[in-house]
């Protein structure tokens, strides 16, 4: 893989080894700073929504976005949290915060040039889930898809999850008995288009040997018809 150097984002970014750049998104009196992949033809964008304890550095969202920047699509994995609030453990189990900084780094891409036209994903991992719900719920049709690995949905609120209009994949571990059922719970208030995968043999963090190729293989797939071929449905 090669080097992608983006050169009109309207914030600080450095290049670093791999396909990667470091990205510094300005939010009121500090940065966001993120990972992103970008390849030379993107046809979609998925923001990444880290779960509890988690933030760019996650090897197994850097995997998944490896995957879907090998299938042209950008992929931009933010801290939603601050180093100082990552470190108070319930900021990681504040939805609503994450929500907020979910919502202003979606509204950041959008005034992005380089990312004008691209349909907009959610990747969402384990509390993650929730404020990707509850953002899509937000944006309405600007979203137009949201994957869900190893996700707590069931803490997005009621009405996010009964409003909610774009296609949702549930990504769970058959190993993973307590998150399947607060899945199902959450997938039953859900209207839209929705599927749950259950990866046999997989734990929560789908440790076990091939389990992350496979919640990689399926998100790519879900994004593939639910954000590049909406491109041709809508034209």
């Amino acid at each position: 893989m090669h080097e992608i150097i983006p050169d009109n984002l309207s914030g600080n970014h450095n290049q670093i080894p791999g396909s990667k750049t470091v990205v510094s998104i300005p939010f009121q009196d500090f940065f966001l700073n993120a990972y992103l992949y970008l390849p030379e033809h993107p046809v979609a964008l998925v923001l990444f929504s880290h779960g509890s304890g988690s933030s760019r550095f996650s090897p197994r969202n850097n995997y998944v976005a490896e995957i879907l920047y090998r299938n042209n699509m950008v992929a931009l994995l933010a801290d939603l949290l601050t180093p100082k609030e990552d470190a108070n453990i319930q900021s990681r189990f504040n939805i609503s915060l994450l929500t907020e900084r979910l919502k202003h780094l979606t509204q950041w891409s959008l005034q992005q040039p380089q990312f004008e036209n691209l349909p907009i994903g959610y990747f969402g991992a384990s509390t993650g889930a929730a404020s990707a719900i509850n953002a899509a719920a937000f944006f309405e049709n600007q979203i137009k898809a949201v994957v869900s690995r190893g996700g707590r949905p069931d803490l997005a609120t009621e009405s996010a999850l009964e409003s909610l209009t774009c296609p949702t994949l549930f990504i769970i571990g058959s190993l993973d008995n307590e998150v399947i059922t607060l899945n199902q719970k959450a997938f039953q208030k859900m209207k839209c288009t929705k599927q749950i995968e259950i990866v046999q043999g997989a734990s929560h963090l789908f440790e076990e040997t091939g389990k992350l190729h496979t919640v990689s293989q399926l998100a790519e797939g879900w994004f593939e018809k639910y954000l590049v071929k909406s491109i041709v449905t809508e034209q």
